[in-house]
């Protein structure tokens, strides 16, 4: 089986985590994904740590765990775009390219020529994404826009944490940079629906995608509760603002979690727990009245969970149809053996560490492949192999630019 984005040319311009994300997927798929870097620095993660990946020796490397995370399948070119011959050896690249995504400030490639107007008239053909914190519109289009700052503005924090007036209450940003990711996977499907309109008409087309359009995009049923309720979400901490139980509860040894989506799935719990009654008690019969009463349900449940330890609820109620799981650490979930057996960690070789971890791409095709083809590379590693094989420049042009300082190599 081959994957199914082989064949495919893109030019990563991007940084950090949304554009990197959306091009590592792309890799994923089989694309072949150029990551242009600044000629000294590369990628601001690769200065995101601790921690650092160490080689084979137990010596820091100085690569980053967080760059390590997102820019798998690539090859990296150190390339000067403020260079004359640097523009011209990217130039060429594009045209020869299906793909390029970007994350500069709003305008910021136009002085260089490489913006999607200049670069269409040579390549008609090509998709151009260009990822911001706001947009390329709008009154705050040209500031810049973070993660942390992103899910402050969205409304995401104001509906994660603890409720107000409880221990520990006030907002929360999410454990990973959820708005990044979620920028990228956007990415992902916007360049897969530009590939599918050029392969109709022939023509590429410019994407403008924001962080904060994102964030507030995947609101989703929050969203859908304020615009047709009328009542702002608040932080519901443990609770679901929609659905009771569903949340975690205490055992005897450990803290689990039952997430009851209907009547049915409650109505097993109350029976399997020694309370059949409840399900008809008129305070729960049905989730809306669960909603209400749900503190004093809470409490009912609560009386009878304690009793066992986590193992025996989680074996158990899944047998009864109740949904029930741990309330894993990332060790504990990449342990799990439904992961294990699911392939979703794997190893790749590395050139200072041997081998490295990571986590798999979730897909599953029955007729195409992931690929897992190199780890992220070392800073400017490709750049002779891409501008060789790319453009069919000799070593001796490959060596001028290198004397020009418009390309590097490491």
């Amino acid at each position: 089986m081959s994957a199914p984005l082989a064949g495919l040319r893109v030019i990563d311009m991007s940084r950090i985590l949304a554009g990197p994300w959306c091009t590592q997927l792309l890799g994923d798929l089989g694309a072949e994904v150029i990551k242009v870097e600044h000629p000294e620095r590369g990628d601001d993660t690769r200065q995101w740590g601790p921690p650092w990946l160490k080689d084979q020796s137990g010596n820091l490397t100085g690569e980053s765990s967080y760059y390590l995370s997102t820019n798998r399948n690539k090859a990296s070119l150190a390339l000067n775009i403020k260079s004359e011959a640097g523009r011209d050896v990217l130039q060429k690249l594009i045209s020869k390219s299906d793909v390029l995504i970007e994350n500069f400030k709003v305008g910021g490639l136009k002085k260089f020529g490489l913006d999607y107007d200049s670069l269409k008239a040579e390549n008609p053909g090509l998709i151009y994404v260009s990822i911001t914190g706001f947009g390329q519109t709008g009154p705050m289009a040209n500031q810049p826009g973070y993660d942390y700052l992103i899910q402050g503005l969205g409304g995401l924090m104001s509906i994660t944490g603890q409720p107000d007036g409880e221990p520990g209450a006030g907002p929360q940003r999410v454990g990973v940079a959820i708005s990044d990711i979620t920028t990228g996977l956007y990415a992902a499907v916007g360049i897969l629906s530009a590939l599918h309109h050029r392969h109709l008409t022939g023509h590429g087309q410019y994407i403008d995608l924001a962080l904060l359009d994102t964030q507030v995009g995947w609101l989703a049923n929050q969203a859908s509760n304020y615009l047709t309720g009328g009542v702002l979400p608040k932080r519901t901490g443990k609770w679901h603002p929609n659905l009771a139980p569903y949340q975690p509860f205490t055992t005897s040894d450990g803290d689990i979690i039952i997430a009851v989506g209907n009547d049915t799935q409650f109505a097993a719990l109350c029976k399997f727990i020694g309370l059949p009654e409840l399900a008809q008690d008129q305070r729960f019969r049905t989730n809306p009245k669960r909603n209400v009463n749900r503190a004093a349900l809470e409490v009912l449940l609560q009386r009878e969970l304690e009793k066992q330890p986590a193992h025996y609820w989680l074996e158990q109620l899944p047998k009864q149809g109740v949904p029930a799981s741990a309330i894993n650490n990332i060790a504990e979930a990449l342990d799990m053996p439904q992961i294990k057996a699911r392939g979703m960690q794997i190893e790749l070789d590395h050139p200072l560490s041997g081998k490295i971890s990571g986590v798999a791409n979730p897909l599953n095709f029955s007729q195409s492949t992931v690929e897992y083809r190199n780890a992220a590379p070392l800073h400017g590693a490709d750049t002779r192999t891409v501008l060789e094989s790319v453009l069919g420049l000799g070593q001796q042009e490959i060596e001028r630019l290198v004397q020009q300082g418009a390309v590097g190599t490491s």
